[in-house]
């Protein structure tokens, strides 16, 4: 594991998946389907209702619900009312109980959603409660044969997955008396998640590129004790030996948009149980690889003996007796985790190794010029933007929300992203960030990190800060267009794309370097941005 081919070939495998830039997202509660037939009365967004229900007195467990198209549209103050099924239970025909302001269950089926709201409403009845026929909510719709209004339906509607409305239903078969409260609370326009969750994406930012100029310094070190020349003439070739890189060159950075979206696809089209235990397989073992060179680079500092001593592993080759001795909390943290996923705090240990991987792929792959970087950026750029806002005239919805969300998996989404749930949100839930809106700009850092730390650059006339300054940004609006449009999935790159490529070009050509910036790196050639040595 500790082996250099091994962590190259394990940490490349991971970073396939570790592209998928996932959009910004924290959940939606309104939802406004253009696609749902809209009629006089028959207008309203699909909102999520939350109720809460007393079974004889005692509180039993909160469940969520989805308004109708029709009827009185759900306010955010409490609607409360005794619950009682209908009679007949489908609510198709005329009610044999005078329900007197109670709230009426009914099953789904045999007639239309409108059907069943008029039948409750003429008995009395103050809501109209329904159980789907499965176990997720339905958008409750105004069917297309009906009346041309729908103005009459003056009671709200919900539907309520199978489970729940199931519990109701046997509760009050078995003469329990249930009372309900139906509300639809607002969401706060900032979460202090949403704070962490800059932080953590800025900070690993800064973390992944430091490490990374810090690394280039020390290839230069190298190279002047290997030499005994001053690193003037340094090669980049001779750079990326000393560093045990992966370059990215054009061709792969202009397939970039093909390949994560066949690996997209893929996830999308296979999502299951047992295509996310895989994922979650792939997220260990990257994540464990991350982790332990992490810690191997930090404690290096305080145990460089245990650092140079090297031992033979059979299969895996020399490896350092720090990375051995590290190996096996790593591999534990993540199986532990995996184990424990499903548990509420287990996002934190999910982000540590994201965070690892994070900085650890970027110690390993590198942009070796702004051409790489354009070609890259913009492949993802068009990528994020066509998966989440355009997929669903293709597949009929958006294919990155899809997949962020974990859809037909069982779970409550993927692993490759950060994630932090919300505090102050009484809907709970997470806003989350892709590995991939974190991993790519980092690239591009990274990159002006080194660049910076080759020519010596100080902070004002370097271009390290101000990439910072616009990821930081770019991260920024895209938290601000997400609490616009109601919680719906943005794609990120949408907005930090054009705050860091645009940043650096922008600068570049401000300082006369755009030449230099474009090309240097390129194998075989030395660093133009470099002056020679005036020594003969």
């Amino acid at each position: 594991m500790g082996s250099s081919s091994c962590k190259r070939l394990s940490v490349a495998v991971c970073a396939l998946f570790l592209f998928i830039a996932c959009p910004a997202f924290c959940g939606d509660i309104v939802d406004d389907d253009e696609n749902a037939p809209k009629r006089p009365g028959c207008e309203n967004k699909f909102v999520l209702v939350k109720i809460r229900n007393w079974i004889d007195g005692v509180e039993a467990r909160e469940v969520v619900g989805l308004s109708a198209r029709f009827g009185i549209p759900m306010e955010s103050h409490e609607r409360e009312a005794p619950l009682d099924v209908a009679d007949p239970i489908t609510c198709c025909s005329n009610s044999s109980k005078t329900l007197g302001g109670h709230a009426v269950l009914a099953e789904r089926g045999d007639c239309p959603f409108t059907t069943k709201a008029r039948v409750a409403q003429a008995a009395g009845g103050s809501a109209l409660i329904v159980v789907n026929t499965e176990e997720e909510l339905y958008k409750m719709v105004c069917d297309v044969g009906e009346s041309e209004t729908f103005l009459d339906i003056k009671i709200p509607a919900v539907l309520l997955p199978k489970y729940a409305g199931k519990n109701l239903e046997s509760a009050i078969n078995t003469s329990r008396k249930v009372q309900v409260q139906l509300y639809s609370p607002k969401r706060p326009a900032v979460d202090i998640a949403e704070v962490f969750l800059w932080l953590m994406a800025v900070g690993t930012i800064i973390s992944a590129s430091f490490w990374s100029g810090w690394s280039i310094n020390e290839a230069l070190n190298v190279h002047r004790r290997a030499t005994k020349e001053v690193p003037d003439n340094l090669l980049i070739d001779d750079c990326k030996r000393v560093t045990d890189i992966v370059d990215i060159n054009v061709a792969s950075a202009a397939l970039f948009m093909v390949v994560a979206s066949a690996i997209l696809f893929m996830i999308y089209k296979f999502m299951s149980g047992w295509f996310l235990l895989l994922l979650v397989i792939l997220f260990c073992v990257g994540g464990s690889e991350g982790l332990q060179t992490c810690l191997v680079a930090l404690l290096s500092r305080w145990f460089t003996h245990a650092s140079g001593l090297y031992v033979h592993v059979p299969f895996l080759g020399g490896i350092s007796v720090l990375a051995l001795s590290v190996s096996p909390f790593c591999i534990a943290f993540a199986t532990i985790w995996a184990v424990y996923r499903h548990v509420s705090y287990a996002w934190v240990a999910q982000d540590i190794l994201g965070i690892a991987l994070i900085i650890t792929v970027v110690q390993i792959v590198w942009l070796p010029n702004i051409k790489v970087s354009t070609v890259l950026l913009s492949s993802a750029f068009l990528y994020d933007i066509f998966w989440v806002f355009f997929s669903d005239a293709v597949f009929h919805e958006s294919v990155m929300i899809v997949v962020a969300r974990g859809d037909k998996s069982g779970e409550a989404g993927i692993p490759m992203l950060l994630k932090v749930p919300r505090i102050s949100d009484p809907w709970g839930g997470y806003s989350i960030i892709g590995f991939g809106d974190i991993l790519l700009p980092a690239l591009l850092v990274a990159f002006a990190r080194r660049y910076d730390a080759i020519t010596k650059r100080d902070i004002a006339s370097g271009y390290w800060v101000w990439m910072v300054l616009g990821y930081g940004f770019g991260l920024f609006v895209t938290y601000v267009a997400l609490n616009l449009m109601d919680g719906h999935g943005q794609p990120a790159l949408l907005y930090i794309v054009p705050c860091t490529l645009g940043t650096l070009i922008i600068l570049a050509w401000w300082r006369g370097e755009v030449g230099t910036l474009w090309s240097c790196g390129e194998a075989r050639k030395k660093c133009t941005h470099v002056t020679p040595s005036s020594d003969t």
